[in-house]
């Protein structure tokens, strides 16, 4: 049986409408999810973690909302250690839940709102207000703002309903100061909630993955097998690995013409791939190659 199966009707045929199968990271840490044990999931970056934690958060929320269960309260937070991740991350959760919808209205079914909201340093008043009002289901913040919101009485009275948190690119997180900071708001975060806080962990593939762990359950707690569970999909993926030159013979100075051969088989990767991702070794070199590729890709 696929892990797939333990999500809502709506939901996996929105998956399957978007995705072919679900990944490793997926299939291993759904159950898991499923069962409310602590998760850290470790693999590489396209592999669908992060999908792995929301929609799982998502399923729990949609079946809630179809049952009239679904309150306005904090269910879910997810803590991102770059602001700009954050705003990335809400952005990107709104098409899922609107497509979800939209899928629900399709085959006849009621589609419950679940709502997300951002809560960063950049956050206004008035938003900060309006989280405070009416609480979103799903809260993306950093460990810095998630910190103020547990020190305002106010603010840490909304967050007393979480039951999930996700910390994503938590590996980035362990090895300074401002991990242990997090260390310790995330177990004032356990302390006001009076059911168990599930915490789910993303990272990058890190040795040894088992300090990732302790961190993410708390220091000095026992790392069994099982609490929290971990899921290790891999240091690498597979390379297709190259090297090419331009056909004509390479002198100590890269000739114009040689550079438009360069150019044009860029051009040819680029519209031969989904994203590309092009390293130079100058800002100068950056700003003349973009200048160039624009050129000759157009709009």
């Amino acid at each position: 049986m696929s892990s797939l199966e333990l999500f809502h009707p709506v939901i996996q045929k929105w998956f399957l409408g978007r995705f072919t199968a679900p990944t490793e990271p997926q299939e291993r840490g759904w159950p898991q999810i499923a069962a409310e044990r602590d998760l850290l999931i470790a693999a590489p970056t396209g592999s669908g973690k992060t999908l792995t934690a929301f929609l799982a958060a998502i399923d729990t929320l949609y079946r809630q909302g179809v049952s009239g269960g679904l309150q306005d309260e904090i269910r879910v937070v997810y803590v991102s250690p770059l602001r700009a991740l954050s705003t990335d991350m809400q952005r990107n959760l709104e098409q899922p839940l609107t497509e979800i919808a939209a899928v629900a209205a399709a085959c006849g079914q009621p589609a419950p709102q679940i709502r997300t909201s951002l809560r960063t340093g950049d956050t206004s008043a008035a938003q900060r207000a309006a989280i405070l009002k009416r609480p979103p289901h799903i809260l993306v913040t950093t460990p810095e703002s998630l910190y103020l919101m547990l020190t305002s009485r106010r603010a840490r009275e909304i967050l007393r309903t979480v039951r999930t948190v996700i910390v994503d690119e938590i590996h980035a997180l362990v090895r300074d100061k401002r991990g242990s900071h997090l260390a310790l708001t995330l177990e004032r975060l356990a302390a006001i909630c009076p059911g168990k806080l599930q915490r789910i962990g993303l990272s990058a593939t890190q040795r040894p993955i088992e300090a990732i762990a302790s961190f993410l359950v708390g220091a000095g707690k026992p790392v069994a097998p099982d609490r929290p569970v971990i899921v290790d999909s891999g240091h690498q993926r597979e390379l297709d690995l190259g090297i090419e030159v331009p056909a004509s013979d390479l002198g100590a100075v890269c000739m114009h013409e040689q550079w438009a051969e360069v150019n044009a088989r860029i051009v040819e990767l680029i519209q031969s791939h989904r994203s590309t991702l092009i390293f130079v070794n100058t800002r100068r070199l950056a700003e003349r190659l973009t200048h160039q590729l624009s050129e000759l890709l157009g709009e």
